[in-house]
């Protein structure tokens, strides 16, 4: 790594090099499994872009890619995606080589999104890099200060009740509001919530958080992030026949939040995907299991998550808007309708912005939980436990997924 920071510092772009260690050590058996299933042709251009070849380079993540989209993406064998990823990081070395870090940064994102696990940390060490030299190359005063004073994306404004109710399900902020504990203690959490299984806001624990400050700056995430391709979600949600995904740049997926007030476009929501600035809260790490995922939600307001559960314990953490969620026991499943496709059975057949009470008689007087999550304010959801969630203003929020003692040794 202190060879590639040397070279970077240099100023000539061309002795520029990504280190990638996972990638030189595991190369041979790789592309020896990947030969075993056929893909001659692509250990021919593996080997190629090895000794310098950049067209050599592209052709075999053309070829990864293709095996991608062979047939649907269980099929996809896992010696493909990581072939993908290996050929992601060498299209990545020869564009950091030449200074052209958008390029190599795209290139790297795909890795991840699109490839195997056996190279990930590669990709992301060299996302880390790239990233770090891009910035160095246009960091302006502006960054360097920290002083972000351009648009923002959501303005301090208190909450109108009386306006959001026009917009929310039938009888919200009319049943049990979820508790609200300010700076909640690490035993009182495990006590009173995380034993219990009881949902509970968390105030004031969030102000140490870089992200509490820059990421409702537009000049500040498009200058740390612009590059990035990150997968967004683009339709009312995930159970509509119109939602689909799509990969874009950071920089226009802004563009797209920046304009959605003023421009008749479809909701689009940044899809689960790592950003830096943030903490895990130590309440993570309650009941001794493990974190199983970080993700970062973004996404217009009117954006609305259907009726679902989760696996795991989640903390979500709300860093720049408001939110409204309710909540119902895992106990009243049956009342809840779920579909009976595998793929879909932790989701609701009921829409509550629009309950059929004929065709799900049960749903409509359940009694639930509910509250407007605030900026600043972290959600403590208990496994199983049904949420929905709407956006009232443009929204940054962190979810946090972990699983207790138990749950980790059992998986």
């Amino acid at each position: 790594m202190s060879g590639a920071t040397t070279a970077a510092s240099s100023g000539n772009h061309h002795s520029l090099r990504l280190p990638t260690p996972t990638l030189d050590a595991e190369s041979q058996s790789l592309l020896h499994s990947i030969s075993a299933q056929g893909g001659y042709a692509y250990a021919r251009m593996a080997a190629l872009a090895v000794a310098g070849d950049q067209s050599a380079a592209e052709a075999a993540r053309d070829m990864a890619w293709e095996q991608l989209h062979s047939g649907p993406w269980h099929s996809v064998l896992p010696v493909w995606r990581d072939a993908y990823s290996m050929a992601c990081l060498h299209v990545a070395k020869f564009h950091f080589a030449a200074g052209e870090f958008g390029e190599a940064l795209g290139a790297l994102d795909m890795g991840l999104i699109m490839g195997g696990m056996l190279l990930r940390k590669d990709l992301h060490d060299s996302v880390v890099l790239v990233s770090s030299e891009a910035r160095k190359k246009g960091k302006s005063g502006l960054e360097a200060s920290g002083d972000f004073k351009g648009e923002k994306l959501v303005p301090e404004a208190p909450v109108d009740v009386n306006e959001v109710l026009k917009i929310l399900p039938l009888r919200s902020l009319t049943c049990g509001r979820v508790e609200k504990r300010s700076d909640l203690s690490l035993e009182g959490f495990l006590r009173d919530y995380f034993q219990t299984g009881t949902p509970v806001v968390i105030t004031n624990c969030m102000a140490h958080w870089p992200a509490r400050t820059k990421w409702n700056h537009l000049d500040y995430l498009t200058s740390v992030a612009g590059n990035r391709t990150v997968p967004v979600e683009v339709g009312k949600n995930y159970l509509c026949s119109d939602w689909k995904q799509e990969l874009v740049t950071f920089s226009k997926f802004l563009e797209r939040i920046r304009t959605n007030t003023s421009t008749p476009v479809e909701p689009t929501y940044l899809a689960q995907h790592p950003l830096d600035d943030i903490c895990i809260p130590d309440y993570c790490f309650v009941g001794g299991g493990e974190l199983q995922s970080l993700n970062a939600w973004f996404g217009p307001a009117g954006t609305v998550t259907p009726l679902h559960h989760d696996p795991h314990h989640n903390i979500l953490a709300q860093v720049v808007g408001k939110k409204y969620i309710r909540l119902y026991p895992s106990s009243l499943q049956d009342e809840l309708y779920p579909y009976s496709e595998t793929m879909l059975c932790n989701s609701s057949q009921v829409d509550l912005d629009n309950i059929d009470k004929n065709e799900f008689p049960k749903a409509a007087e359940l009694e639930f939980m509910d509250c407007i999550l605030e900026e600043g304010e972290m959600l403590y959801i208990p496994p199983k436990w049904w949420h929905y969630v709407r956006s009232l203003t443009v929204s940054f929020s962190v979810s946090f997924w972990w699983s207790n003692e138990t749950e980790s040794s059992d998986s």
